[in-house]
């Protein structure tokens, strides 16, 4: 896609997407794997005060990861990834509903840019309708929610680089 399509293509989505993004104080490679991995995933996924259970978990193109996510008043939210496209450390694009061909599903495509020994992560999520863009914001705090779960990322990570554990997590040796 050239330069002009992709600008016209984002001026269509505008009314329709949520986008959030934070500097993460790690190396790129360790900020990808931390999102990319199960193992990792249930330590921060999700806003504040909020739990994951993963059902299954398979990170690659077509591969899904069914899950629920438990709210701090006791709600399950039932959701459903499938990992689009990947592109090892600097791009993720997945589409997220609440099950399989769920057609209130939105599409989220996540970067991951070293700056200096920094990663800037930017969460681009369009849904299929303002309507639906409009309902997450307003019902489920979605423009809170995708901070606070960056956020949560950010501190998983720097916990990992303060206990030395960042080498490691890299190379997948414990």
């Amino acid at each position: 896609m050239t330069a002009n399509n992709e600008a016209d293509a984002a001026e269509m989505t505008v009314d329709r997407e949520v986008v959030v993004s934070r500097m993460i104080s790690a190396p790129r490679e360790l900020v990808f794997e931390a999102f990319t991995q199960v193992r990792h995933l249930s330590r921060w996924w999700g806003p504040d005060g909020f739990s994951t259970t993963t059902r299954s978990f398979e990170f690659r193109s077509g591969g899904i990861w069914d899950f629920v996510m438990h709210g701090p008043d006791g709600t399950d939210y039932q959701e459903w990834i499938t990992w689009q496209e990947i592109i090892p450390s600097e791009r993720i694009e997945l589409l997220h509903g609440a099950f399989r061909d769920d057609p209130d599903a939105f599409t989220s495509v996540l970067t991951f840019e070293p700056i200096g020994d920094q990663t800037r992560i930017v969460m681009r999520t369009v849904f299929p309708t303002r309507e639906l863009r409009d309902e997450a914001v307003q019902r489920y705090h979605a423009i809170e929610g995708g901070e606070q779960t960056l956020g949560n990322l950010a501190s998983y990570v720097d916990e990992l680089v303060r206990d030395g554990a960042a080498p490691n997590a890299v190379t997948g040796r414990e």
